[in-house]
């Protein structure tokens, strides 16, 4: 079965997220436990988790399905080893909100070089990052989604994220969320027929099916390979809808949150409509 939905506002209290994705028929859906554009935010309170964690059953809506994005200013990269320990720290404290909640998973972007470290030390400092924070937390997988390649992000090759995962110790509590829009701007064809099956197989070969956890499920306004991260709607995009009803009747993408980040939210509703309308 497919479990589809957008990531919502927790805007005045995480709450609100599970009621936000059931008003747009989600089975699924994706939020920011905290402010996104702060470092520190005040901890979660007692009445919100239970209030998060009722509003959730109302919904209809499991653990399983829901999948936490960390905030955007945290590098576990980073190069500058004054700075590390602070997005260490913001990563860990992620990490304990979901463990709170009841959430198994947290999805985060991998990180960046920022053109001062090689690649191979910005991605042991990843992979240190994470061995840190699972070392300090239970139950919550660290879900690592790989990126566009914009900028110096690293995370856009396949083999960037199975040397992150190889090093990480404990390999039950790491995972992959795999965006479609980053996929084909990394240079990934999932557009074509032929460069689906290659995709996928090469990202079984690289990294291992078996650590797939989740997908960002958006089309792309940038072409193949532009290192460009730029979301469109469902079939508006270069991807089309011939890839979305592909993708759609593909069992390997079944029971696992399939997040729509499209960039119009009036659209949403709409979307997981369309997209259940795909399955034969």
């Amino acid at each position: 079965m497919k479990y589809i939905g957008p990531h919502v506002s927790a805007s005045g209290g995480v709450e609100n997220a599970p009621l936000n994705a059931k008003a747009v028929g989600a089975s699924a859906f994706a939020l920011f436990t905290k402010n996104q554009r702060q470092w520190v935010s005040p901890p979660l309170t007692n009445k919100s988790i239970e209030l998060f964690k009722a509003n959730c059953e109302e919904a209809g809506i499991i653990s399983d399905y829901i999948l936490p994005h960390d905030s955007y200013l945290i590098n576990l990269g980073q190069p500058d080893d004054t700075l590390i320990g602070k997005s260490r720290n913001a990563f860990f404290d992620e990490m304990k909100r979901c463990e709170q909640l009841g959430l198994k998973m947290l999805n985060f972007h991998p990180g960046s070089h920022l053109n001062q470290i090689p690649l191979d030390k910005c991605l042991n400092r990843i992979a240190e990052s994470i061995n840190l924070a699972l070392e300090r937390t239970e139950g919550v997988t660290a879900v690592i989604e790989n990126t566009a390649g914009q900028g110096s992000n690293v995370g856009f090759s396949f083999e960037h994220i199975a040397i992150i995962i190889d090093k990480v110790e404990d390999k039950s509590r790491v995972g992959v969320c795999l965006d479609t829009c980053h996929t084909y701007s990394a240079g990934y064809d999932l557009k074509t027929e032929e460069g689906y099956r290659a995709t996928f197989a090469e990202f079984d070969q690289t990294i291992g099916a078996h650590y797939l956890r989740a997908i960002h499920l958006n089309d792309t306004k940038k072409e193949l390979a532009s290192r460009v991260d730029r979301h469109d709607s469902i079939g508006k995009g270069l991807l089309g809808m011939p890839f979305f009803e592909r993708f759609m009747n593909d069992p390997r993408f079944d029971n696992m949150p399939l997040i729509l980040e499209t960039p119009d939210e009036n659209l949403w509703a709409e979307e997981i409509l369309l997209l259940k309308g795909l399955l034969k």
